[in-house]
C-alpha cells in the first residue's frame, strides 16, 4: 500500500500516513498509531469516510491521504454538538447535506396522549413477531419504491437501507404491522440498541396516508415498552421529514441531539 509522509512542524517527528488495507490508514509517528482513517461503502453506493486522531494536524493529513484517493462525492456524519470534527471536516472541504434529529419519546400512553390512538375501521395492529413474513417482505419493498420514487432512499436512516444481498428485514420479528383486508399497509420496526430501544421505521403506504395508522402503529408500539416496564424509546428523524416531525412532536417527544451528514462532491 502507498504510504505519505508529512511533516508535523519544526523539529517534530515526520507523520507518515499508510494505506493498510482498501478500507484503512494509518498515521503512524516514531513507530506509534496516532491516527485511523476509514471507510465503508453502504449498500446505496454512497462513500462515508471516518478519521479518528487525537490531532487537528494528524485528522488533517490522514483526511488528505484519503481524499488524494477516492473518488467524489464522500460522504461523513457527525454528532453536530461535536463542533471539533465538524470543523475538522469542513477543512477538508466537506459541507452540510442534511440534519437528523435524534428524540426522546416518552412510551407512557398518559404522556403522549397515545391512550385513546386506535387504528381506523377495518385496520388492525398485528403484533410484533406475529405478522407473515411474505406480505410483510411485500410491504416493505413496496413503501422502498414509493420512497425512492420520491424524496429518495438516501433521505433514510443508514440502519434501513437495503443490504448488498438485496434483504431488507435483516429480523421480521422485529415489526409490528396494520393490516386491512388481505394486505398490510403500514409497518413499525423496533430495535433494542444498549438499554434504550429505538424506533427505528415508521411508515405506512402512500395510498393510506392521513387515516391515522402511523399514530396507531406508534401507539401500539410505544405501549408494549411501557407494559414491558421501559420508561422512554429513541427515534432519529430527518428534519426535512415534516410529517415525521409533527408525529413526534405531537406526543411530546423531545429533542435530545442531532447529526449531521456531510458531503465532498
Amino acid at each position: 500500500m502507498n504510504s505519505v509522509h508529512f511533516t508535523s512542524g519544526a523539529g517534530e517527528p515526520t507523520v507518515v500516513i499508510t494505506r493498510v488495507t482498501q478500507t484503512q490508514w494509518h498515521a503512524v509517528e516514531a513507530d506509534r498509531v496516532v491516527g485511523r482513517g476509514d471507510v465503508s461503502r453502504r449498500p446505496d453506493g454512497r462513500v462515508f469516510l471516518s478519521v479518528d486522531s487525537w490531532h487537528d494536524a494528524v485528522f488533517d493529513q490522514l483526511a488528505a491521504a484519503m481524499l488524494a484517493e477516492l473518488p467524489t462525492p464522500l460522504y461523513t456524519v457527525v454528532d453536530e454538538a461535536d463542533l471539533d470534527l465538524t470543523c475538522s471536516w469542513e477543512r477538508a472541504g466537506f459541507t452540510t447535506r442534511r440534519r437528523e434529529w435524534e428524540y426522546l419519546v416518552s412510551a407512557d400512553p398518559q404522556v403522549t396522549g397515545l391512550d385513546a390512538a386506535l387504528p381506523p375501521p377495518g385496520v388492525t395492529i398485528v403484533a410484533a413477531g406475529e405478522a407473515k413474513e411474505g406480505p410483510l417482505r411485500a410491504l416493505d419493498s413496496a413503501i422502498r419504491d414509493e420512497v425512492e420514487a420520491t424524496v429518495g432512499w438516501q433521505e433514510m436512516p443508514a440502519e434501513v437501507l437495503p443490504r448488498t444481498d438485496g434483504n431488507t428485514l435483516l429480523d421480521p420479528s422485529k415489526y409490528a404491522v396494520a393490516a386491512q383486508s388481505d394486505r398490510y399497509v403500514g409497518l413499525v420496526r423496533v430495535v433494542q440498541v444498549t438499554r434504550q430501544p429505538r424506533i427505528g421505521l415508521i411508515a405506512v403506504r402512500a395510498d393510506q396516508h392521513r387515516r391515522g395508522i402511523a399514530r396507531a402503529l406508534l401507539a401500539h408500539a410505544l405501549g408494549a415498552l411501557h407494559r414491558a416496564g421501559i420508561a422512554t424509546a429513541s427515534t432519529e428523524v430527518n428534519e426535512s421529514n415534516a410529517a415525521a416531525l409533527a408525529l413526534f412532536e405531537g406526543i411530546g417527544a423531545r429533542r435530545a441531539s442531532s447529526n449531521l451528514e456531510l458531503v465532498l462532491r
